[in-house]
């Protein structure tokens, strides 16, 4: 039994040192390549929104206290139609004042045409001087000035009423309603932002130094494609984002998007500078050294130092002496290292 175990013992250690030992793995990590492609341009990306053409705030020409409300934001509404009331008790009051000086402008103008009629015909019976009739006639004069300024004054008070009710421009849409009852305005004093009936245009902003494109295209919810005009350009950068501000107006589109939607455009942008190469977002790497891509050379991964000159939403335009077709890696360029052994996968 000894013999047998013994026996036994053997053949497996023979056979275990008779095998071939296990290949080893290659643990070099796959990274996604893309090949590298020169151009003359770029369709670039960028997200806008649906305007109106005519888009104006509202307000009200006469200070005053709002009284009524009678709208609400998202309401379409008529040409004339009632929006705002003010409390008309202040410019009742005015109007009194201005109705009571015309009267008495009117009746002093009377009273001195009256009189220079009577002075005129003493001078003509040679009664009075031809100074004292002068004066007689100046203060004629006077008071019809006075009778004029009175009347004037009356019109800017009916006006003044009739500006205490706030109408609407043109047939549109109320966009927002700010104005609440109980609240003093100024004359000028938004209260409301209000978009006219009529064409539709998409705003988009654009970086400082590129120039903006004459023509692009949108892409609806559906995945059409439909073309887009430039209407207008801002004649200065954005205070706040330095950007670019532009209007396209929508080339035969099928249905006019609803305002405040917001739409993706396309544009072909020409390069801004030579041997500039299109990257997606994800190549670019930026580990304190300054932005950088990552480049396979011999099978191992090699940083490239770039100048980014255009960024979009999904690609980035760069500058760099990097020949056509190379490959390029795209994704995990932040676990690389310089000469970093690498499996290629090819997109």
């Amino acid at each position: 039994m000894l013999k047998v175990g013994v026996v036994l013992g053997l053949s497996a250690v023979i056979m275990a040192c008779s095998q071939a030992p296990a290949p080893s793995e290659d643990t070099s990590p796959w990274v996604k390549t893309q090949k590298i492609q020169s151009g003359d341009g770029i369709a670039l990306s960028l997200t806008g929104i649906v305007r109106a053409k005519v888009e104006s705030p509202v307000a009200f020409r006469v200070s005053g206290q709002i009284a009524e409300r009678l709208v609400n934001a998202g309401e379409h509404v008529k040409a004339g139609q009632v929006l705002f009331r003010q409390d008309p008790s202040d410019n009742a009051a005015t109007m009194r004042a201005a109705q009571a000086e015309n009267t008495s402008a009117a009746a002093a103008l009377a009273t001195a045409k009256a009189e220079t009629a009577r002075q005129q015909e003493l001078f003509d019976k040679g009664f009075i001087s031809k100074q004292f009739l002068d004066r007689t006639d100046l203060s004629e004069r006077e008071a019809k000035a006075r009778a004029n300024a009175a009347q004037s004054q009356l019109l800017q008070a009916k006006n003044a009423s009739a500006y205490n009710v706030l109408r609407a421009p043109s047939n549109g849409l109320l966009l927002d309603v700010t104005g609440e009852p109980g609240q003093v305005v100024a004359a000028g004093q938004a209260v409301a932002v209000f978009a006219q009936d009529g064409e539709r245009e998409v705003e988009v902003f654009f970086p400082d130094r590129m120039p903006v494109p004459e023509l692009g295209e949108i892409i609806t919810a559906e995945g059409k494609k439909e073309a887009i005009k430039l209407s207008e350009k801002a004649g200065a950068l954005d205070a706040m984002s330095r950007t670019q501000r532009a209007r396209y107006k929508l080339v035969g589109a099928s249905t006019a998007p609803a305002l405040g939607a917001i739409m993706q455009t396309r544009f072909a942008v020409p390069s801004l500078t030579e041997n500039t190469l299109e990257v997606p977002l994800g190549a670019l790497d930026e580990r304190g050294k300054g932005p950088h891509v990552w480049l396979i050379k011999e099978g191992k991964a090699q940083p490239m130092p770039v100048v980014v000159t255009l960024l979009s939403s999904e690609t980035a335009r760069i500058k760099a002496e990097i020949p056509a077709n190379t490959s390029l890696i795209v994704l995990g360029t932040h676990l690389l290292k310089p000469g970093m052994a690498v499996r290629e996968l090819a997109q």
